[in-house]
């Protein structure tokens, strides 16, 4: 079984010699260095071209975000696992867009550590659960948002300026005497527009107009 060289880039001591130890006890995984920040992380892959980099993410001098990106960019071929205690949805997305291959938790189990530096060094991919669920609302959010998009586009200009101001909260028969046009028409327009948007109700047309930024709360 080939040798995975790993490079492990944490600020704290404790962490990171507890993870050498830990990483010591798998036959075909051999740590060949250590770094504190991101620059160091950057001058350690190019002397020692490791397989794997265990990444921190909040450290001095250069963030563990930054040094992915470059590192992505610089030495294509090392492979980065985000190792980090944050599994908010603002750090795992644009980790994974930064180039890591992979996020987990510190809290995770230490055969799961195993199991994801494996993944990545085969070039494959490891989500912890929680960073999984993120890349997935990410990817749904973005669908959403093209589609409204979409949909606004298909809207006549009459529809739009219908949009506003039932999100501004006029009645039909206010809206028929401010544009003077029928009760009627406007009912016409309404129901164009939101079956356009497939909106089904008022409250829904209100929060699709605060999403667009048509009115502001």
């Amino acid at each position: 079984m080939q040798e995975i060289k790993v490079l492990i880039v944490d600020d704290h001591t404790l962490v990171r010699d507890g993870i050498r130890t830990l990483l010591g006890l798998i036959t075909n995984i051999k740590v060949v260095g250590e770094a504190t920040n991101g620059k160091e992380a950057l001058e350690k892959v190019k002397k020692l071209a490791p397989d794997v980099v265990l990444m921190d993410l909040a450290m001095p001098i250069m963030s563990g975000l930054e040094a992915t990106r470059r590192i992505r960019k610089r030495f294509p071929r090392t492979k980065v696992l985000a190792l980090t205690q944050y599994e908010d949805r603002e750090y795992i997305v644009p980790t994974i867009e930064a180039g890591a291959r992979g996020f987990i938790s510190k809290t995770a189990a230490f055969s799961e550590l195993a199991s994801a530096i494996q993944a990545v060094y085969q070039g494959g991919s490891f989500l912890s659960p929680m960073a999984a669920a993120a890349i997935i609302e990410e990817c749904q959010q973005k669908a959403t948002a093209e589609s409204e998009k979409d949909a606004y586009q298909r809207l006549t200009d009459r529809e739009r300026e219908m949009l506003k101001l039932v999100a501004d909260g006029y009645t039909a028969r206010e809206i028929a005497d401010m544009l003077v046009i029928s009760l009627r028409t406007v009912e016409t327009h309404k129901a164009n527009l939101m079956k356009k948007l497939n909106i089904h109700n008022k409250a829904d047309l209100i929060r699709f107009a605060i999403r667009k930024g048509i009115i502001t709360v």
